[in-house]
């Protein structure tokens, strides 16, 4: 039995932050490790490679969505930044480029917290309802293997985050039936929306996902907008094995 404990990288200029974050996350059983800027947080995650990375938008050297681009050249590891730029439009810049979720500055550690179960339960999530036994199901050119948590166009594989193939798996699931944003994010990443802001995070995850599996994502044939209501994944009505 593995009982290892999940790594997490804290990645903030401001040591007092550093010290709350690492304190707390080891009281409820989590490995802490941190870096106080762009550059040191590339090094500590070639190094210590950790299950989930906590990335500071706002620091010296690099950046944190220099940090998010450079580590999505290769990983898919979860990533939440913390923001405290007050633009919606910047904040969405970091799920633009792969992060998969967001707090904003001042936060409340136990928010931060919950944020991290949900990623990291989701990131590790089993199959959802309305998959076929073989967890393979095909799609037109794509096959959505939920076993190995992988996707393949043409028989090229497409890279795609944790969360990313969570919310695909969940539109999959009940394929034809319109999903709200609302119910996307309570299902996927864990919390109910208490701003309309926070639906704008389901939004650019629909998104990226159509610019990865749609030939053409501004007119999407797969992961479709229900008006009114979400989005909805096309009727699978070929055979799931």
């Amino acid at each position: 039995m593995d009982n290892r404990k999940e790594k997490i990288l804290v990645v903030d200029d401001e040591a007092s932050i550093r010290r709350i974050l690492e304190t707390r996350l080891s009281m409820i059983g989590y490995d802490v490790v941190t870096a106080a800027d762009g550059e040191e947080a590339l090094e500590v995650f070639s190094r210590e490679h950790p299950d989930l990375v906590v990335l500071d938008v706002m620091m010296p050297k690099l950046d944190g969505y220099g940090v998010c681009q450079e580590l999505r050249k290769d990983s898919d590891v979860p990533i939440i930044m913390l923001t405290a730029l007050g633009d919606v439009a910047d904040r969405i810049t970091g799920l633009e480029l792969g992060a998969d979720d967001y707090v904003v500055k001042p936060f409340s550690p136990k928010e931060l917290e919950a944020r991290i179960r949900s990623v990291l339960r989701r990131a590790d999530r089993d199959t959802a309802s309305g998959i076929p036994s073989s967890g393979v199901i095909h799609v037109g050119d794509l096959k959505i293997d939920t076993n190995k948590r992988q996707v393949y166009k043409r028989g090229e594989r497409i890279r795609l985050t944790g969360m990313e193939f969570s919310l695909l798996e969940l539109v999959v699931s009940r394929s034809g039936e319109p999903f709200s944003r609302s119910e996307i994010l309570q299902e996927v990443w864990g919390y109910t929306p208490e701003r309309h802001v926070d639906t704008r995070v389901v939004d650019v995850h629909i998104s990226r996902l159509r610019s990865k599996l749609e030939d053409d994502p501004s007119n999407p044939e797969l992961i479709l907008t229900a008006r009114g209501t979400g989005y909805l994944f096309q009727r699978i009505t070929e055979p799931k094995e």
